[in-house]
């Protein structure tokens, strides 16, 4: 991970255009290639950032970065305070709270409820930036990666879009769609849900739990 302090302006465009007036910020290089922009306000999220996969031409006073969809953050940069390098090593990976193993071990055991005919590949199915919670086959054998959270929020839809990004590249798995399957889904999460082309299942963990291989299914 590279961590670069900077006094540097910000111009994103794209689908909307979007600038930073000159300040002194941090920006954050990571492995994956990602490009987070932050102040020292504002809790944990960045100003501005450009998810993976994208590609970063830098110059002395700039730096471009652009994604897949040809949106770009040009950085314009008027001095650097400091830039360092950091080897982060591999992360183990978030661990799950009690509830949300759980329901990944119930989901895993009963992929009907997913689905008539749905069939388990494989829990933690490793990715390049971390593992998807089951991957799955539908009845038509084309593969699912679900995504499972107790509170379905902006941030699992947005990862659970970087892991089918990832997946899709390997052309013995796509084409691979999403469900993001929680007990509580947020509206803003349904509907970011929707654009991506992911499907939302709202869970309900007592019914789970109750389940007998005879009992009829959620679907």
């Amino acid at each position: 991970m590279r961590l670069v302090i900077a006094r540097c302006s910000v111009d994103y465009t794209g689908r909307l255009s979007a600038h930073l007036p000159l300040a002194t910020r941090l920006l954050v290089c990571k492995a994956d290639g990602s490009v987070l922009v932050h102040s020292d306000a504002g809790g944990y999220k960045p100003l501005m950032w450009m998810s993976p996969p994208c590609t970063v031409r830098e110059e002395p006073e700039r730096w471009t970065v652009t994604n897949k969809a040809n949106e770009q953050l040009a950085i314009t940069i008027e001095r650097i305070v400091s830039d360092t390098n950091h080897d982060l090593g591999i992360d183990p990976g978030l661990q799950k709270d009690g509830v949300e193993a759980h329901l990944q071990q119930l989901l895993a055991d009963r992929c009907d409820v997913l689905g008539p005919g749905w069939t388990l590949v494989r829990r933690e199915y490793p990715t390049d930036i971390g593992p998807v919670d089951l991957l799955c086959r539908d009845a038509d054998g084309s593969h699912v990666a679900v995504e499972i959270k107790r509170r379905g929020e902006i941030d699992g839809v947005e990862q659970l879009a970087r892991y089918l990004e990832r997946l899709d590249r390997d052309p013995l798995l796509r084409p691979v769609r999403g469900v993001f399957a929680a007990q509580e889904i947020k509206p803003q999460a349904r509907v970011l849900a929707t654009q991506r082309g992911i499907a939302c299942l709202v869970l309900d963990y007592d019914e789970l739990r109750g389940l007998e291989p005879d009992t009829p299914r959620l679907w």
